[in-house]
């Protein structure tokens, strides 16, 4: 079911935004290749670039096995990165390009906000916009931290 629900949220169709599943994962991110949707169960190499403290775990949070059927709380990353930090693109001219596709993002989220009856409750979505490294790279984007209820 997991593997699923990660799947379906690779096909979110955020106009222009090339989408990357789990399986699919460049090992690093050319110009041309942005801006990029990556789904990322786990932290890879400390994604954010300032990282907290005391963030919330990724990957599995817990499982629930009482009277009724197992539910497994699962916390995914959807990593939206748009430009290269330093490049020819500063933070100033990427902000407003930033913004507009988070709005896109959660538009087309919204049309699936179960991925399509995959979750037993609506996705919440954390947002987090700022620097993010990839590849060895840091990049402008946006981390949608999803929190995942799914039946074991």
């Amino acid at each position: 079911m997991f593997r699923l629900a990660l799947s379906e949220l690779a096909e979110l169709a955020v106009a222009g935004v090339t989408n990357y599943d789990v399986d699919a994962l460049p090992s690093a991110l050319r110009r041309g290749q942005l801006p990029a949707l990556l789904v990322l169960p786990l932290d890879m190499d400390g994604i954010r670039a300032e990282r907290r403290m005391f963030g919330e775990r990724d990957g599995f949070e817990s499982a629930s096995f009482g009277d009724g059927a197992g539910t497994v709380i699962y916390n995914v990353t959807h990593l939206l990165l748009t430009a290269p930090l330093g490049g020819a693109v500063g933070r100033r001219d990427t902000v407003p390009y930033l913004v507009d596709l988070i709005d896109s993002y959660f538009a087309a989220l919204a049309n699936v906000v179960t991925l399509d009856g995959l979750l037993l409750e609506p996705a919440q979505v954390r947002v987090e916009p700022g620097t993010y490294v990839y590849g060895g790279a840091e990049f402008i984007g946006c981390a949608f931290r999803h929190r995942w209820l799914l039946p074991v």
